[in-house]
């Protein structure tokens, strides 16, 4: 009898071995399949291969059932001289702020008259809005792209922030000619048909 308890607290040491052995491995598995990204735990009921890459979004849509890719095209369209090839640019600057980018440079084109030949004003100080700077004159730029980045945060903070958002609540502050946001509206117009 001796005998048969020793064998069965035997079967039973080794079981137990077995089934925490196995319990550990489990939680190893558990934890190769919950993910991190960003602070966000993912679970995933199948191994992954943590050698692959997860694959990106191919040109997702930005505005208007466009990509990122198509929009700039449509702007560059209607941009010529100094702002040429900068479409993709002024809709990046303007997605990341918040800003309408087919708006963004309609102005652009309104205050530069970049749809023929840039301004003086855009080939001498990369200034694209006609901003002006505290001492009243012209404000002067380092490069097109500071400009372009100037002119975006410029609409973001001082316009769309304050509800104005439309090429007629923009015209108000923005300008002295009452009639101001038709040529805005004729340029959004020219670059959605390009």
């Amino acid at each position: 009898m001796k005998t048969l308890c020793i064998k069965m607290a035997l079967v039973v040491l080794i079981t137990s071995s077995l089934i925490i052995g196995y319990k550990e491995k489990q939680k190893e598995n558990n934890i190769v399949e919950n993910i991190i990204v960003e602070n966000v735990l993912y679970r995933s009921d199948t191994p992954l291969n943590r050698y692959e890459q997860e694959k990106p979004i191919e040109n997702p849509i930005v505005y208007a059932n466009l990509t990122l890719e198509q929009l700039g095209t449509k702007i560059d369209n209607v941009m010529n001289s100094t702002l040429k090839g900068y479409g993709s640019t002024i809709a990046s600057l303007a997605l990341l702020k918040g800003v309408d980018p087919v708006v963004a440079a309609s102005i652009i084109l309104v205050e530069t008259g970049c749809k023929w030949s840039c301004s003086s004003l855009v080939r001498n100080n990369n200034n694209v809005g006609g901003m002006k700077s505290s001492n009243g004159r012209y404000a002067k730029f380092s490069s097109i792209e500071v400009g372009l980045e100037a002119f975006i945060n410029n609409l973001a903070n001082n316009y769309y922030a304050k509800g104005l958002t439309t090429p007629e609540t923009i015209n108000k502050k923005y300008a002295t000619n009452p009639n101001w946001y038709k040529d805005v509206y004729y340029y959004v117009e020219a670059i959605m048909t390009s």
